[in-house]
């Protein structure tokens, strides 16, 4: 369990922030960070006083990195790449996630490496990490900047067989979710987003193409939207592409596995994070290794899958 609740002994009145940073090397704001949320108790109950002075025994509630071995790519002093499985969150979104991309990182490089980018938890592919702060705040202002160019491969439903460009707004969607699951929608007063898509094979077995899909805007969910939108969402989505009844039940961790191959095409989502080409004193292009191309495998045959286009 990464986070794990531990007792220590203060020998003598010192400021709670402060036995903090001593003890997990951490900075003032980080140890600040730790009051706030909580994780500080004192006999059994949270103290949210980070000036407040304490001595005795204490408990602290903190992030233990597990590692289940995963090495990166690559890496150099400043950062990591790893290939992120489809399944594995990068961050661990409560107390309870057992396991995350972040054990990894933080097992090889410590308290101040982090993931500078997010990747949803069921698309597979490359993640760029950070090993200390100043690499960290570099990295997430190149994403920003969109400096660092990302490209994808998915495999979506139907048959594509020309590359097209789709500059369609998004939304996030605050209200909707009595109709539909979707996270973002298309909408004409929503952020101005842009992808391009280039066919790379098409199998008509499964009536499914492999498709390049080069981001050049960071919106949540963009390339499963601009698909969904031109109606070739991408096999293995349970949000886009599906019944409102089958995300809810997707959402709800009721369906069975064979209810998910079925109603979303694929027991996980066909989308594959490939490439990244940025600059960080030299330059770098880094390939995934995995082949997705067989990934198509996975997909249910054409004759049994549902789709909401």
């Amino acid at each position: 369990m990464p986070f794990v609740k531990e007792k220590f002994t203060v020998p003598a009145e010192i400021p709670a922030f402060l036995f903090i940073m001593r003890t997990f090397h951490f900075t003032q704001g980080q140890a600040q960070r730790v009051i706030a949320k909580g994780r500080l108790l004192i006999e059994g109950k949270s103290m949210f006083l980070t000036g407040a002075k304490i001595e005795g025994e204490v408990e602290i509630v903190y992030f233990k990195p597990s590692s289940q071995g995963k090495l990166p790519l690559f890496q150099n002093r400043d950062f990591m790449i790893f290939e992120k499985p489809s399944g594995i969150l990068v961050h661990p979104n409560t107390m309870a996630t057992p396991y995350s991309m972040l054990d990894e990182i933080r097992h090889l490089s410590g308290d101040n490496a982090n993931a500078t980018h997010r990747i949803d938890m069921e698309t597979s592919g490359l993640l760029l990490a950070s090993k200390h702060k100043k690499a960290e705040h570099h990295l997430k202002s190149s994403f920003e900047k969109r400096t660092i160019k990302k490209s994808y491969l998915a495999w979506v439903d139907g048959k594509l067989t020309e590359p097209f460009t789709s500059k369609e707004a998004i939304k996030v969607n605050k209200d909707g979710y009595e109709i539909t699951k979707h996270k973002v929608l298309i909408s004409e007063d929503g952020k101005a987003s842009h992808t391009e898509f280039v066919p790379l094979m098409y199998d008509e077995k499964l009536d499914a193409s492999l498709v390049a899909c080069y981001p050049h805007t960071g919106r949540l969910h963009q390339i499963r939207i601009h698909l969904f939108h031109v109606k070739h969402p991408i096999l293995g989505d349970p949000i886009y592409g599906a019944s409102y009844e089958a995300s809810d039940a997707y959402l709800d961790m009721l369906q069975t596995k064979k209810e998910r191959l079925i109603q979303h095409g694929a027991p996980r989502l066909m989308l594959h994070a490939q490439a990244l080409t940025f600059t960080y004193g030299a330059k770098y292009h880094i390939e995934s290794k995995m082949d997705f191309v067989s990934q198509k495998s996975l997909i249910c045959p054409k004759e049994e899958r549902v789709f909401n286009r």
